[in-house]
């Protein structure tokens, strides 16, 4: 898969349809071809992701309940953000270029059930 991170920030209010209206218009791309469109808030604290599968379309969403999205570099040559798998899993886990490094992220509290 091919991932491309909409440049500028998107109005996060948007649904499935009309992200497919901003990839159309804004990054001039088809969503129905299989890669995966990434959009960020203006708060960088909200991400969606939109993926065209068999059967219908899929978004998904991060929100941050603390730090912020580290946006990739972009290259003015190709106009857009030259992202791969580990681009979007390093933006998404605050990983920063030191290994002993990650930006601030709540862990979740999760609850050991027993039957």
């Amino acid at each position: 898969m091919r991932y491309y991170l909409c440049p500028g920030r998107t109005d996060m209010r948007k649904g499935i349809s009309s992200l497919c209206g901003v990839v159309h218009e804004k990054m001039r791309s088809d969503v129905r071809n299989g890669d995966v469109f990434i959009f960020i808030g203006s708060s960088r604290k909200l991400m969606k992701l939109l993926h065209a599968e068999d059967g219908g379309m899929v978004m998904y969403v991060k929100r941050l309940e603390a730090g912020r999205f580290k946006l990739p570099e972009y290259d003015e040559n190709t106009r857009s953000y030259q992202m791969e798998w580990r681009d979007l899993v390093v933006m998404v886990e605050g990983i920063q270029e030191s290994p002993d490094q990650r930006l601030r992220r709540l862990r979740a509290q999760r609850r050991e059930y027993v039957v």
